[in-house]
């Protein structure tokens, strides 16, 4: 055989046995990136096939999802209806045995006074929360963030975040010891020839002291969403700018607050979103000792109307303005978020 009839490549030789022409090299770069675009584009059926490991794992997670949050947001129809829930045992068929209403229920919750003060008692300890609870995480995260010694970071961050773990009735308990009738401040206070003080019953102070709890219990887990976003700053910039004469001010400010901010812009908008739900376990626990001019909320409002007056489409109709109300809150501060160049809950 001679030299020029000896196959130059493997492929060369296939397509010689196979009877096809070998093609030539701008003919088989094109046939390659023609392969590879259309590896791109899969169809669903195959990136079902390539992806279904993935979809029966989280196929329990998205069922969880449908049954106990989408498919209860069908029962919003009682807002609408005078639910009696007594028609009979399946609640299904109770709803399209009672009475059709309309609008009569959000007219009647528009007249009415309660409503509106539960509204202002929830958006005063809307803004105490974000104004005296909110920035305390950030404050504490930077603060354990300039420890030098991890021994004493760690035991400072456990110190801070074990409140959390701890059950609102607990939480009470403690502040009940502490700032109570008999607590301790009250105790030391008629030692030294004062009058006694009552945090835990003064109707003026309770917005402030809910407040105070909220930050004791939940202010480690902030910490740890924080630390966390420190902790992928990179050391190097730390060292560029001290190299640059910024002092630890500095540093903090163009630095530190950079790297948080993304975190602190999604955290806001989350925060903006739940304003309308400011802890009803908390706040119903303390209810009955600084009355509901006080303590009473939207969701302590829906509570005592539904479950405690048996109203439930009187309920369902104030627990769904404030659904709407918060879903605009969270669609409104996201759009904040986007013109402050920060992605938010979602990009744009």
């Amino acid at each position: 055989m001679s030299h020029s009839t000896v196959p130059r490549s493997r492929a060369e030789a296939d397509d010689r046995t196979s009877g096809t022409p070998p093609a030539p090299d701008g003919a088989g770069a094109a046939r390659r990136s023609r392969k590879k675009a259309t590896t791109g584009k899969l169809s669903l059926r195959l990136r079902l096939r390539r992806d279904r490991a993935l979809i029966l794992m989280t196929l329990p997670a998205i069922l969880l999802i449908l049954v106990f949050t989408y498919l209860p947001v069908l029962g919003n129809i009682v807002a609408f209806q005078d639910y009696d829930p007594y028609v009979s045992d399946n609640g299904i068929v109770s709803m399209l045995h009672s009475p059709w209403v309309g609008l009569e229920n959000f007219q009647q919750i528009f007249a009415d006074s309660a409503f509106w003060n539960a509204v202002q008692n929830t958006l005063v300890l809307f803004f105490l929360q974000l104004v005296l609870f909110f920035p305390v995480p950030i404050l504490l995260a930077l603060l354990i963030n300039s420890v030098v010694r991890p021994r004493v970071r760690a035991v400072a961050q456990a110190v801070l975040y074990l409140p959390h773990f701890f059950s609102w009735v607990l939480v009470i308990a403690v502040f009940q010891q502490l700032f109570g009738g008999a607590g301790v401040l009250s105790q030391l206070l008629r030692r030294h020839g004062y009058d006694g003080l009552d945090i835990m019953t003064d109707p003026s102070t309770f917005k402030f002291l809910v407040t105070a709890e909220g930050v004791w219990k939940d202010a480690g887990w902030g910490i740890i969403i924080f630390l966390a976003a420190l902790a992928s700053v990179s050391p190097d910039l730390y060292e560029a700018a001290a190299m640059d004469g910024a002092g630890r001010r500095r540093r903090m400010w163009h630095v530190t607050l950079p790297a948080l901010r993304p975190v602190i812009a999604l955290l806001l908008v989350l925060r903006v979103g739940d304003a309308l739900t400011v802890g009803f376990e908390q706040i119903l626990l303390q209810r009955d000792a600084v009355g509901p001019g006080a303590a009473e909320v939207l969701d302590t409002f829906v509570w005592w109307n539904g479950v405690r007056n048996q109203d439930f489409g009187y309920a369902a109709a104030a627990g769904l303005i404030k659904g709407v109300v918060s879903l605009a809150l969270v669609l409104a501060a996201n759009k904040v978020a986007h013109l402050m160049g920060e992605q938010g809950v979602y990009k744009k």
